[in-house]
């Protein structure tokens, strides 16, 4: 079996990330945030696709694809800011700790709609973990980059049948260990900086809502596709399981059999507006839910729901 492979043990990538946040703020730069999408054979690239296929293991890696690998364009003026703030804390957190800031990288998986979200405006009380009773404490749950199966089986598959994952620099310091099922919120002393669920083998860090902005820099979307990722649930595990998600294009081609084509139409409006990234998922599916209707929506998952389930049993 493939070793896996650390970020952090990787110069390439650390010395290129050491440089985005030295430039000083200039008067040229953007307002408005966006990404650059790294080629093959970059550096950056070819370091985080080793290392994200290895965590995924050799099974899985064979059957994964990555589309895109985008990084955050440190050339805006507010990326500018983000990134001296984050180097301002990597400081304090260094001076507080005798020197070590203990900055890592981290995965976190979620939604297309959401990864663009938070790339863009930051984390927010969305993504804190706060109703999981097997979770590691409330607040920001990421898994360290050799571990990169646990957070790409939280993502969601798009209306393309991709998925999505932010890698970003976490600032941990000093981390201490939260038990399972922990509600705690905030370090149990000014010792500690951060949470982990084992302090010698973390396979999550947990970083605080307080300084949730202040110690993670998202820096890169990973956009891949895998045929045979077992989808689980974010939560403080990262590993309950849920029912099988369909696909808005799948959705769509079923709704098509049972709706009148002036119904259908406003619906293939709302979701080519969707797809051009015109409008949010859930504005999607507030269209969808008004003209549709519940019934009818909720009719269409539970038949996809017991083929999935008949499918599944076959193959036992």
């Amino acid at each position: 079996m493939a070793a896996q492979v650390e970020i952090e043990d990787q110069a390439a990538i650390t010395e290129l990330d050491n440089g985005e946040i030295l430039d000083p703020l200039s008067d040229d730069a953007s307002s408005s945030d966006s990404t650059i999408l790294l080629r093959e054979r970059n550096q950056e690239h070819d370091v985080i696709t080793t290392c994200f296929l290895s965590g995924l293991g050799p099974t899985l890696a064979n059957t994964t694809t990555i589309v895109t690998i985008r990084k955050k364009s440190p050339n805006t003026i507010t990326t500018k800011a983000k990134y001296l703030s984050f180097r301002i804390f990597t400081e304090a957190i260094a001076r507080k700790n005798g020197g070590d800031p203990n900055v890592k990288y981290g995965w976190y998986g979620g939604s297309r709609e959401q990864i663009e979200r938070i790339i863009t405006y930051g984390f927010s009380n969305r993504e804190v973990i706060d109703d999981d009773s097997s979770s590691h404490g409330i607040g920001i749950h990421l898994v360290p980059s050799k571990f990169s199966l646990f957070a790409a089986e939280a993502t969601e598959e798009d209306e393309e049948g991709l998925r999505h994952l932010l890698l970003c620099r976490l600032i941990l310091g000093k981390p201490e260990e939260i038990i399972s099922g922990s509600k705690q919120a905030y370090p149990s002393s000014v010792e500690f900086d951060s949470g982990v669920d084992d302090v010698q083998n973390p396979r999550e860090y947990i970083i605080w809502s307080s300084t949730m902005n202040s110690y993670i820099m998202p820096t890169y979307i990973v956009t891949f596709k895998s045929t045979h990722l077992t989808v689980t649930s974010r939560g403080g595990s990262l590993a309950r399981r849920i029912s099988p998600r369909v696909s808005f294009a799948a959705l769509m081609s079923m709704l098509a059999k049972s709706m009148d084509a002036s119904r259908m139409n406003l619906i293939m409006m709302t979701y080519d507006d969707f797809r051009k990234r015109k409008i949010q998922r859930d504005q999607l599916v507030r269209k969808m839910r008004e003209v549709a209707g519940d019934n009818l929506l909720a009719q269409i998952i539970k038949n996809k729901a017991r083929v999935f389930k008949q499918e599944k049993g076959s193959h036992v």
